[in-house]
């Protein structure tokens, strides 16, 4: 017996790496899979249906359901197609893994409006489709009467939590699915659908050539980097015994935390307007009482 026999599970991105990850993970806690990838290279270009078909193959070896959807994520209709395959193939969907992603790494001054849009496209649009998506059939199974017990997984970043040098778009879209994500469960709670997300640092594509060092696998002991490391949160997450919501888990290795986020600051009020020269003083005694912000990673 598995944490979630019987629940239908999408995995976006789940032709490798974190993805790959997780579409295992799941089938292995008794989930019936939609593997959803279209084999791009890390710029977002290209398409090929073997390394999600390879994760399917795994899948159904071991003992498990799953089946392939190709579809491009950031596409309205795909996404509509990715829901309807879960329902048309198993009658019901569970949880959405919102995983996939691409990058485009350059320092501000040398990016371009279109490696600006592409990592957008994939990252934001490619998290909001599939869920608007999910959600309308979530809610209008609630507004029917029948009990809703889902799940939302997101997938940000360190980057899009702290920032990260050479990855300004990134970063960003990484830091608006984290606010997506505690938007969506704060909106989508009343239909009985938790969301949540992670910020997990993992072996993959996007993080060997950047950090190669770091990711580099050891010749013995506990592989911190591995990404299968990262997938027991996402199977929790995905289950029926979530019982949080509008949470973001940062994972590395052994190593998980809740991140809190921005919070409110002290307030100095003066019940009037400012003047100009009396900002700077005012600012340095707030900087002053706020704790440190966490470093941006590579400055």
């Amino acid at each position: 017996m598995g944490m979630s026999d019987g629940r239908v599970s999408i995995v976006t991105g789940a032709g490798r790496g974190l993805g790959r990850a997780h579409a295992l993970a799941l089938a292995a806690e008794g989930n019936r899979v939609v593997v959803n990838d279209i084999g791009a290279n890390l710029g977002g270009d290209g398409f090929d249906e073997s390394p999600g078909r390879g994760v399917v193959d795994e899948i159904i070896a071991a003992g498990g359901e799953a089946v392939l959807n190709s579809d491009d994520v950031a596409d309205w209709d795909g996404a509509g197609n990715m829901i309807a395959q879960a329902l048309e193939t198993w009658g019901r969907l569970d949880s959405l893994v919102c995983n996939a992603g691409i990058v485009r790494d350059r320092m501000i001054v040398n990016m371009s409006v279109d490696e600006w849009d592409a990592v957008m496209r994939v990252h934001l649009r490619g998290t909001f489709c599939p869920v608007r998506h999910a959600v309308e059939h979530w809610r209008d199974k609630s507004k029917a009467g029948t009990p809703v017990d889902a799940r939302i997984v997101t997938t940000s970043s360190g980057a899009g939590l702290f920032g990260a040098v050479s990855q300004g778009n990134y970063s960003a879209a990484k830091a608006g699915v984290a606010t997506f994500t505690t938007v969506a469960a704060a909106e989508l709670g009343r239909y009985g659908i938790r969301a949540n997300g992670i910020a997990p640092a993992a072996r993959s594509r996007m993080t060997e050539e950047a950090f190669a060092e770091m990711m580099a696998k050891p010749e013995s002991g506990f592989d911190s980097m591995d990404p299968a490391n990262v997938s027991p949160v996402v199977v929790w997450l995905a289950s029926a015994q979530c019982d949080v919501s509008g949470r973001m888990f940062e994972i590395a290795g052994g190593e998980l935390s809740v991140s809190d986020g921005w919070q409110h600051g002290d307030v100095f009020d003066v019940g009037r307007r400012y003047e100009p020269d009396e900002i700077g003083p005012l600012v340095s005694d707030l900087i002053n009482a706020a704790p440190d912000p966490a470093p941006v990673y590579g400055a």
